[in-house]
């Protein structure tokens, strides 16, 4: 992940009812998912293909990623964010989409203690005008929960 410096702007979103936020240059869009096709056998975390301009995008569950209990959504319409990670593009599922803010600090260390899935998952903690935000590693929330890996 790309280090985060001072000004770097960030996508504010929810998750597990959690603001949390991105690196917005790790975001190609904001969309809302309308239709989700199950994958067979696919990991717990992956909650299906939907299409986006043709092109087809794996959704995940951010909260099943993170080893969070779920929280309800609208199964007619699901907040995401778009997002490429090694040549594919994905679908993050969130609660919600929030807004831009810019960094006003470098990354800091986590607090001691947290959830498995946040310790996983966070970068660091970065200070911004909405208050401290953990900044999510979409490629971490993408690998899923470390359970998924053992299995593979």
């Amino acid at each position: 992940m790309t280090p985060v410096t001072t000004g770097d702007l960030l996508l504010i979103v929810g998750i597990a009812g959690q603001r949390v936020a991105l690196r917005a240059a790790a975001v190609d869009s904001a969309i809302e998912v309308e239709a989700l096709t199950p994958v067979p056998l696919a990991p717990v975390h992956v909650a299906g293909l939907t299409a986006l301009r043709s092109r087809v995008l794996t959704a995940i569950d951010s909260c099943r990623a993170l080893e969070l209990a779920p929280v309800a959504r609208s199964p007619a319409r699901q907040a995401a964010v778009v997002v490429r990670h090694e040549g594919h593009h994905y679908a993050l599922l969130v609660d919600a989409v929030e807004d831009v803010t810019p960094a006003l600090s470098g990354l800091a260390a986590l607090p001691a203690r947290m959830a498995p899935g946040w310790i996983r998952t966070a970068a660091g903690l970065i200070e911004t005008a909405e208050g401290p935000l953990l900044l999510i590693d979409p490629g971490a929330v993408i690998a899923g929960p470390a359970s998924t890996k053992a299995a593979a």
